[in-house]
């Protein structure tokens, strides 16, 4: 989609004269040199990596009382180190596919061995233990083999370990244990910036707002809602201008961190419209909505295509609910989306006297 996006960009440029014809196909050359980001071969190798991974857990399950003890555990270590080391000699050898899928194998296969050896010998220990351990060997192999197949893995165990705690502790708050989510989360973002996997960054972030909603249903106090939605806007305002958002920083991150910041502040504006239903706290709560949609239009709708849609979600949605619960009323109902009409006007205007004011400036500057 953007190598397309690309050609009709420079055929344009070369049209109005702005480019060479030569170089706008050196530049489509460079560009299709480029290692591909997205590779059928590298998935499918992933999946084949899985199935097997499966195949072999289980063919060692059925036969399991067939196989003498000291033989099970010597054929468990043997798979693990054989496929790590099976790992490393591909990785040197270039073949990063067949490798991947070998990481993968591993990976599953640990976890596998863990639960099959505790079964053997009786060993006492809980579930939430063992997918800390889990995951942590899949994050040291991602790190060790600098592995984006290993790291999107370590993102998986993350999920798998807030839902093992969250089954066994019945959605309870207990212990330390509930600090762990966030905690993976870090752990996944820093894999993905070493190994560069950048979508496996959104396991990370998308756990993380998952604690934070399930930190809601724990209390279900409007004040976290309020919370989620001042912290929300607050970290997205902060990366959406200077000095965060020319920060390296910032923009190796690409759209993720306005996005997810934003998505925060809207569960928040979610939560607030079914706390508050009714009279002046629901118009506040659907004009606060309404100008925190246009405020991350303004912000980022131009350069961040997902902030962009799920503003216009929210904007879309809260009108039609706002719609929806004054029905009863056709002459409030008219009176607030005057109101918000006219806000989003004085907004738009203001944001056009100032993209025509830096548009002045980059021409003084230039």
């Amino acid at each position: 989609m953007y190598r397309g996006r690309l050609e009709r960009d420079l055929s344009l440029w070369v049209e109005k004269g702005l480019l060479p014809e030569a170089t706008a196909e050196s530049l489509l050359v460079e560009y299709d040199s480029r290692p591909a980001s997205f590779s059928l071969g590298n998935v499918l190798m992933v999946l084949a990596a899985i199935l097997l991974a499966a195949a072999v857990l289980l063919l060692v399950a059925s036969n399991w009382e067939a196989i003498p003890r000291l033989v099970r555990v010597g054929a468990i270590l043997a798979l693990i180190w054989a496929v790590y080391i099976g790992a490393a000699l591909l990785f040197a050898r270039g073949a990063s596919a067949a490798a991947s899928g070998l990481l993968v194998i591993g990976a599953l296969s640990f976890g596998g061995a863990i639960s099959l050896v505790g079964q053997m010998y009786h060993l006492s220990g809980d579930e939430q233990t063992v997918m800390y351990l889990w995951f942590a060997v899949a994050a040291v192999s991602a790190a060790l083999f600098r592995s984006g197949a290993a790291t999107a893995i370590s993102g998986f165990l993350s999920w798998a370990s807030f839902a093992v705690y969250l089954s066994n502790y019945d959605s309870r708050w207990v212990g330390f244990d509930p600090w762990a989510p966030p905690i993976m989360a870090l752990i996944v973002v820093a894999l993905v910036r070493f190994t560069r996997a950048h979508r496996a960054r959104h396991l990370a972030y998308l756990l993380v707002v998952g604690w934070l909603t399930w930190l809601y249903a724990l209390h279900e106090d409007i004040r976290v809602a309020i919370a989620f939605v001042l912290c929300g806007m607050a970290a997205f305002v902060a990366v959406s201008l200077p000095p965060l958002r020319g920060s390296a920083f910032i923009r190796s991150a690409g759209a993720a961190p306005a996005f997810y910041a934003f998505l925060v502040a809207a569960v928040g504006l979610l939560l607030l419209n079914i706390e508050l239903d009714e009279g002046w706290p629901l118009v506040l709560v659907g004009i606060a909505t309404l100008a925190m949609a246009v405020l991350a239009i303004a912000l980022q709708g131009r350069d961040n295509g997902a902030v962009r849609y799920l503003a216009y979600a929210t904007f879309a949605a809260e009108v039609f609910y706002l719609a929806s619960v004054t029905v009863g009323s056709i002459l409030g109902t008219s009176s607030l989306f005057l109101l918000s009409g006219l806000l989003v006007a004085i907004v738009a205007w203001v944001v056009i006297r100032l993209e025509r004011r830096f548009g002045v400036r980059t021409e003084v500057t230039e």
